[in-house]
């Protein structure tokens, strides 16, 4: 089932992501570790990624993916694009048979394969407004026919860290993109589900489905340089003590998954899981959360 057909029929919906492939990185073993979870996940976001001047074809990655029965979703951001280049971009990703965009209203974002590449992720919303606009009607930004009109089923991401406290700038961006024909939200990472609750109650009143983003955190270290790095308090004081008292890591990162996800479950349409670069272990949390 494709995504903008589980939001639809409001099931709750599983996503994940992986990277483009870099360098002299083999996409035939990404797809191989992801063929292990075929079924089990309705759609796989590709993250573009530059790192020391080499760019991840995304694009590609999504074609791959397709060809491999997975329902792709090109992730980007607008902010180092003027309109002509991210005009190109959508209607490259259309052609390739992407039904599905992710941006971000947000200025930062953790992606990538370890928790040292750090993306910073901006969208301007009235350009992203202005190319949809005319590409859904089949033109360019500056008059031209296009071979056919593009659309995509539109995923927005937002800053879910406030809780109950959104600032007005932020529900402002909120009705935008609901206006511009957002299909869904997806969340920064969840690890206090009361602080979630929270959050919800401010933004239900949009009508749009919201997916949380959940990290999966194998050890204390992991979430000990989240609170560093990212945002001070972003995973509990509780989770990081488990962590690290517990003598199984491992079991103690599938229990705070399915933990988290089962709460979740009573919240919100769907989870979007980050592995950090352990797509090829994803297969045992997601059996522990029962999903699929």
């Amino acid at each position: 089932m494709k995504l903008k057909e589980a939001l639809g029929k409001k099931k709750f919906v599983v996503t994940s992501e992986i990277q483009a492939p870099m360098g002299d990185e083999q996409p035939e073993k990404m797809i191989d570790n992801l063929k292990r979870i075929r079924g089990r996940v309705d759609s796989v976001t590709v993250t573009e990624m530059e790192l020391e001047g080499v760019v991840g074809d995304s694009i590609k990655t999504c074609r791959m993916l397709q060809e491999n029965r997975f329902d792709p979703i090109y992730q980007t951001t607008t902010r180092d694009k003027n309109r002509i280049q991210l005009q190109k971009d959508l209607s490259t990703a259309h052609e390739a048979g992407v039904d599905n965009l992710l941006v971000f209203t947000e200025d930062y974002r953790i992606t990538g394969d370890s928790l040292q590449e750090t993306m910073f992720f901006h969208v301007d919303s009235g350009k992203l407004a202005s190319v949809l606009e005319h590409i859904r009607k089949g033109r360019t930004v500056d008059g031209q026919d296009l071979p056919a009109p593009v659309d995509f089923t539109l995923g927005s991401g937002v800053e879910s860290l406030w809780g109950q406290n959104v600032p007005k700038k932020g529900m402002e961006e909120m009705e935008f993109m609901c206006n511009i024909g957002t299909g869904y939200f997806l969340t920064t990472p969840i690890f206090d589900l009361d602080q979630f609750r929270k959050f919800l109650g401010q933004v239900n009143t949009f009508g749009v489905p919201v997916i949380a983003e959940v990290m999966i955190l194998r050890n204390a270290g992991m979430a000990r340089f989240l609170n560093r790095h990212f945002k001070t308090g972003l995973v509990p004081d509780w989770v990081v003590q488990k962590l690290s008292d517990t003598p199984d890591k491992l079991k103690a990162s599938i229990e705070l998954f399915s933990d988290t996800i089962k709460g979740l479950k009573e919240l919100c349409q769907g989870v979007h899981i980050i592995t950090l670069g352990g797509d090829d272990k994803l297969q045992p949390y997601l059996d522990a959360a029962k999903l699929r």
